[in-house]
């Protein structure tokens, strides 16, 4: 159990959490949740023992399993070693192990020490720990030929994937996962969800991907009012709860500012008269009324609309023979397709298998080997890339960015623009040299709402953005009349998005399925599910 008694936490004036009292329970699968900012990282930090508290105590588990995200911490050591190293107790005792036998000369001291830690390592299975770690190694699509290598040898998506192994090895009578689904594809967050289901100790987990927060949770913990609220259930129920919530504060915060200014009036009115005591017992109650005041609610969603400047023919794209390799290994085999105005198709698959390679070429970002691409009659294409880097060049601001887009919108529609998506302000001047992903993502977003294409290429938009922004998101791409091209790995959003598949596998040609994502796993789970 994790027990988190009157902790504080601010930077500066600007406090994340009061005087937090929260038990987080065994058996319970809690989601942490906020917006951008809340101070979700911070807080878990925190439960770890990785930063500490303004104010307060952390009771914590003996045994953690932690996900730290710093994937250049192992470069030498091998990759069995590095999720191995997730059980500290049964890594320090097969390491003195090793020390002791490799001695030259063993005394009796030695031999007791040796049963002693042989008794440990018994303990914490330690005799079946290296098949363990490649079970979770394989169950998270770390191919067995890199199990003895040294993790220099990985991509850094990969590397977070045996740091996420690490977490779950051993055991641990709590869990603390921030961002876990970072960099899995589809099947893999569905492993982790299956692991995650039969886990008995307490998990705590932070993730921006609706469908895994609804899948896995029993519980929601949201950082608000600078305090932590616990809900039942997964995201979508705590989104409901809160709504109740936030109506019934509205309301009594309302009357408190009535009360309040009624209290006002009559202080205004008889401070210089002869009703001085009851003056002061007004000026008490409104000092009490102050202070119990709820704190202001952190909760903003941005507005995502996506029009279109003109309309498409019918027919919006057509593809033939469309191919593409690299170094000799064939990434996209040929493949033809018509797209008609109006659909919306995600596009699935595991990591490199050539998703963003294909969309690329869509959104002539990069040349096919071979094919033809057609756009249909005013077809117009606005694309975001999965690598924003460069994307937004330095040196302006946000609204000088968008002003370079579009000279013809006027300075209030630009504002407008930057409203809806959470710049408001000041922060409409933000320079773009220290935006960060999730406010470069809403920035590239605005622009696409302002160049009004009707035909969208998005790969990996949700990358970096928080859980409103992403239903948000939904909510527009939902909406929109044109053509969307969507590369995600986001359940949630493929739901509610998709009208038409395409479901990419390493070797295979393209499965073009027309029809909903509840269809196509309907039909093709069960060749998932015999892949892995």
């Amino acid at each position: 159990m994790f027990n988190v008694i009157n902790v504080s936490k601010a930077y500066g004036p600007k406090k994340l959490f009061e005087e937090v009292n929260v038990a987080f329970s065994p058996g319970r699968r809690y989601g942490l949740t906020g917006p951008n900012g809340a101070g979700k990282s911070t807080f878990m930090k925190i439960l770890a023992g990785d930063e500490e508290q303004d104010t307060g105590e952390i009771i914590r588990p003996r045994k953690l399993g932690i996900l730290r995200q710093d994937h250049f911490r192992y470069e030498n050591d091998r990759v069995i070693d590095v999720v191995l190293m997730g059980n500290r107790h049964l890594w320090a005792a097969m390491d003195e192990k090793n020390k002791l036998l490799a001695k030259s000369d063993i005394t009796e001291e030695d031999g007791n020490r040796l049963g002693e830690l042989e008794g440990v390592i018994a303990e914490e299975d330690g005799y079946s720990a290296e098949s363990d770690a490649a079970t979770l190694l394989a169950g998270l699509g770390i191919e067995e030929s890199f199990h003895e290598e040294p993790m220099r040898q990985l991509t850094g998506g990969l590397k977070l994937r045996v740091l996420l192994a690490q977490a779950l090895f051993g055991k641990p009578e709590g869990l603390l996962l921030d961002e876990p689904t970072n960099n899995l594809d589809i099947d893999s967050i569905r492993w982790l969800e299956n692991f995650l289901h039969v886990y008995e100790g307490v998990l705590i987990t932070i993730s921006h991907d609706r469908h895994f927060l609804n899948s896995i949770c029993t519980h929601i913990a949201d950082i608000d009012y600078e305090t932590i609220i616990q809900y039942t259930g997964g995201y979508d129920d705590m989104v409901r709860q809160k709504s109740q919530l936030r109506t019934r504060v509205e309301s009594e915060t309302a009357e408190k500012k009535k009360k309040i200014a009624q209290l006002q009036d009559f202080v205004a009115r008889f401070h210089a008269g002869t009703r001085a005591s009851q003056v002061q017992s007004r000026i008490k109650q409104i000092d009490k009324l102050k202070t119990e005041d709820l704190k202001r609610s952190n909760i903003a969603r941005p507005f995502i609309r996506f029009d279109q400047k003109v309309v498409s023919g019918r027919q919006t794209l057509m593809f033939e023979g469309l191919k593409k390799s690299f170094d000799g290994q064939q990434v996209i085999k040929p493949f033809t397709g018509l797209v008609c105005k109006g659909e919306r198709i995600c596009v699935i698959g595991r990591n490199a298998v050539g998703k963003s390679t294909l969309v690329k070429m869509l959104a002539g970002q990069l040349e096919p080997d071979a094919g033809t691409i057609t756009w249909g009659h005013q077809a117009t294409v606005g694309y975001l890339p999965q690598d924003h880097h460069g994307v937004i060049h330095k040196g302006t601001t946000c609204f000088g960015y968008l002003r370079e887009i579009s000279e013809k919108l006027t300075n209030e529609e630009i504002s407008g623009v930057l409203g809806r998506m959470l710049f408001s302000g000041e922060e409409r001047m933000k320079a773009t040299d220290t935006l960060s992903g999730g406010e470069t993502v809403r920035v590239l977003l605005s622009k696409l709402m302002i160049t009004q294409d009707n035909v969208l290429i998005l790969d990996e938009p949700t990358n970096h953005l928080d859980l409103e922004s992403i239903a948000a998101l939904a909510e527009g791409l939902s909406k929109f009349e044109g053509t969307v091209i969507c590369v995600t790995h986001d359940q949630e959003l493929i739901s509610e998005v998709a009208t038409r598949i395409w479901s990419l596998e390493a070797g295979k040609d393209v499965l073009d399925f027309n029809g909903p994502y509840s269809e196509f796993m309907e039909k093709h789970a069960d060749a998932a599910l015999k892949r892995r």
